[in-house]
């Protein structure tokens, strides 16, 4: 379920809607983390990053935006405040 977020998200709130887009256990995540470390962050998995952004963020994502990403951190600090 997802839904518009006005209020400021915390990294642990950040990092807590990661976890649940890639199906992980809570806690996985670190914003040290390299992408490619994770066998979930596929191809699907980065258009529902594109989606998350939509959603939760309300920021539009592209392809490229996604191609710079390199650690869980960078996709943090892309999702703002």
């Amino acid at each position: 379920m997802t839904k518009n977020i006005t209020k400021k998200m915390t990294e642990k709130e950040k990092i807590a809607l990661l976890e649940d887009m890639l199906e992980l256990e809570e806690g996985v995540l670190t914003p040290e983390m390299e992408l490619s470390a994770i066998d979930e962050y596929d191809s699907m998995a980065k258009l529902s990053l594109i989606v998350l952004f939509d959603d939760e963020c309300n920021k539009k994502l592209t392809g490229e935006e996604i191609r710079t990403f390199k650690t869980v951190g960078d996709i943090l600090t892309s999702m703002g405040e």
